[in-house]
């Protein structure tokens, strides 16, 4: 049996859903300039729900670049889509010509189809028109490096496209490129907080990340965003980079309290787990269990 494309598609958003990813809170616009999905060969813009779907599929993977190509048109610009790289899928209508069964007159009929794309940066070999400058060489601090550095049993960390996230399926960080961040500081703190959600996994200190996923706003989100952000705060104070951040940590927590109705008591429980994480990276390690 074919393809229900459809439900394909059905399934792509509630996979977007439950990461996070809202699509009607224009995802288009992620990091300024015409985001816009559109064809690398071609140059036309893609319509319907396919801009939803490539939209959301680069936000969740944080890749760069709005264009978008099959594999054949990647290898006839000159490039060649990276061996493991997972294609999207684009919908479209295709007319087709058949007989009607009660006049028995030709007449055409919509049919439901898709092909495969990847995005630009999927592929060696191609520079798409909105690449990134370059930027200039980052200057890494020696402390805060040595506390990431010291993080025995981490998750692996992978640096590339405009989005910071753990993915706990794979035990993965992904980060921007250093150079990206408005500071070293941010880079930084942001890489705390990414590692601070790895705790969380069952193998470490199990606060249910990979065994109870909590849908993007609920209580549970909140908190364990609440969790990240502090441990965060404590490592930038422990590497010496924490008046620069404070304010910026501060604004984002207090954000996440409001979501939950200003409960002071769950700020505190999760400065507590906070600092477990914290401690958990540092090497001061506790045993397992929920936060």
């Amino acid at each position: 049996m074919g393809l229900d494309i459809y439900q394909a598609v059905t399934d792509r958003i509630l996979e977007a859903l439950e990461q996070g990813t809202v699509p009607w809170r224009n995802p288009i616009s992620r990091g300024g300039g015409d985001q816009w999905p559109k064809n690398l060969a071609s140059g036309k813009k893609y319509r319907g729900v396919n801009v939803f779907l490539l939209a959301m599929t680069a936000w969740a993977e944080g890749y760069d670049s709005s264009y978008w190509l099959t594999y054949k048109q990647a290898a006839g610009k000159g490039g060649q889509v990276r061996k493991g790289e997972k294609a999207s899928m684009v919908v479209f209508w295709k007319q087709y010509e058949t007989t009607d069964k009660d006049t028995g007159l030709p007449t055409t009929i919509p049919v439901l189809r898709y092909y495969n794309v990847f995005n630009a940066v999927q592929c060696d070999g191609l520079t798409p028109p909105d690449a990134p400058p370059e930027t200039a060489p980052f200057e890494p601090l020696a402390e805060a490096e040595k506390i990431s550095a010291g993080y025995v049993d981490g998750p692996r960390v992978e640096h590339g496209g405009s989005r910071a996230f753990y993915r706990p399926a794979h035990d993965l960080v992904r980060l921007p490129e250093p150079g990206r961040f408005l500071t070293r500081e941010f880079y930084y703190a942001t890489q705390y907080h990414e590692l601070a959600h790895s705790t969380g996994h069952s193998k470490r200190l199990n606060r249910g990340l990979d065994t109870e996923l909590a849908p993007f706003g609920s209580a549970d989100y909140s908190k364990e965003e609440l969790v990240a952000e502090m441990a965060s705060a404590f490592l930038c104070a422990a590497a010496g980079i924490s008046p620069p951040t404070i304010d910026q940590a501060a604004a984002y927590i207090d954000g996440w309290r409001k979501k939950l109705k200003d409960d002071k008591r769950l700020v505190i429980a999760a400065a507590g787990a906070g600092q477990r994480a914290a401690d958990w990276i540092l090497g001061e390690r506790v045993p397992k269990g929920p936060s």
